[in-house]
């Protein structure tokens, strides 16, 4: 019998505990070992709950007890996170989590401590909820030269982003209706302004290129700029725009980037809607993949950290987790990367069509009915530096959002 700890009684604590207890003959079938949770930490009771009599307050009490050999961290934030999963390291014991945050800021620092103790870390729930994107990263793809990942890693902007797009709606609108259906939190900030997305793929770009990404390195632009205006150009255009998460390699460098893309219908992507979240590989032997599903969620996020949690017994005695050095890596600078620009612009087509040409180059005219004293136009594919140079010279443009494919 192998005895686990879990470390947070929330939403997904409550559904690992579920899923252990719901699973129990299944997991240790698949495991070759009954799994028990000895202990619960939470600084709260839970009178009536059945969890009630497993529920510790102190972390001495786990990191002290050589019974157990797996800590679950499940807690969320940096601290006391980092240093409760760091010292259950440092005293032998596998540790599994779904903390994004964490892996993204201490994630190189963590596998090294259990590569060195010869046991696990591991974090398949931290990307993409029950999404197995990093399992087929290091064990099915292995290979490939991943040249690309992509992804809609945030459920709550592709929640709100739909409904913007389908139903006509403004941010402001969307953004309290995700809020009162406890898609978003009250302070929504991390999903919005694209700072979860992009932890995400922070970690999924150090998983491809085998070197440490750090997230402050990676250009990140949220949706709080969006309106329904765009959506009407979108529309015109048979687009859809998605907040993007995406990983490519440009000029042998990789380019990471999280903003809101203009998608054709022939993107993978496009058809993704709701609170789903999905991932695009692009590998040079595999060509296209994509891996689809619940990116959040008590269950679906508490299926991906049990998951793990018999990886680890099952691996118990080796460590199989080394995924990215510490050597950092080097990002393709975004004034290098190039891509296609949509632009929104003040102004009378026919009058001002010769003036953007000469600074962007050819270009094609978008016009929505309704909207008078504007126009959108389309570059063809430009660098950052190249587009941002012609951009100053039009203090008439009202917004830009990048175009994929």
């Amino acid at each position: 019998m192998i005895n686990i700890a879990v470390m947070g009684y929330g939403t997904v604590g409550s559904g690992v505990v579920e899923v252990l207890r719901i699973n129990k003959d299944l997991i240790k079938t698949r495991a070759g070992e009954e799994i028990n949770v000895k202990y619960v930490l939470d600084l709260r009771k839970f009178p009536g709950d059945p969890v009630e009599k497993l529920i510790i307050h102190d972390f001495k009490q786990i990191v002290e007890d050589p019974e157990i050999e797996i800590v679950v961290e499940v807690m969320g934030g940096i601290e006391p996170a980092y240093t409760f999963v760091k010292e259950s390291l440092m005293a032998g014991k596998s540790a599994v989590t779904s903390n994004k945050a964490l892996v993204a800021k201490h994630g190189t620092e963590l596998l090294a401590i259990a590569k060195e103790k010869g046991v696990n870390f591991l974090f398949e729930a931290s990307v993409g909820g029950g999404i197995p994107i990093i399992r087929n990263l290091i064990s099915c793809l292995t290979a490939d030269e991943i040249e690309e990942v992509t992804g809609i890693l945030n459920g709550t902007t592709n929640y709100m982003m739909t409904k913007m797009f389908y139903e006509g709606a403004d941010y402001a609108e969307v953004l309290k209706e995700a809020q009162d259906k406890g898609y978003a939190e009250r302070n929504p900030e991390a999903d919005v302004e694209g700072h979860d997305a992009c932890r995400k793929i922070a970690i999924l770009s150090s998983i491809v290129s085998g070197q440490q990404v750090d997230f402050e390195d990676i250009y990140t632009e949220g949706i709080t700029k969006i309106t329904k205006e765009d959506m009407m150009y979108a529309k015109e255009m048979s687009m859809t725009i998605k907040l993007l998460a995406s990983a490519k390699k440009q000029e042998n460098k990789i380019c990471a980037i999280v903003s809101p893309v203009l998608l054709g219908q022939e993107h993978p992507l496009y058809s993704v809607n709701d609170v789903f979240n999905a991932v695009f590989v692009h590998g040079n032997m595999l060509g296209d993949a994509m891996f689809y599903g619940s990116g959040a969620g008590k269950l679906p996020t508490a299926s991906a950290v049990v998951a793990d949690i018999i990886d680890a017994v099952k691996h118990k005695d080796e460590n199989v987790m080394a995924f990215w050095t510490e050597e950092k890596l080097e990002l393709l600078p975004l004034a290098d990367t190039k891509k296609r620009y949509f632009v929104r612009i003040k102004g009378n087509e026919e009058q001002i069509k010769n003036n953007l040409e000469n600074a962007f180059g050819k270009i094609s005219l978008v016009k929505v009915k309704g909207l008078t004293d504007e126009f959108g136009f389309i570059t063809e594919e430009l660098s950052e530096a190249v587009y941002e140079k012609a951009a100053a010279k039009f203090p008439e443009i009202l917004h830009m959002i990048r175009v994929e494919g």
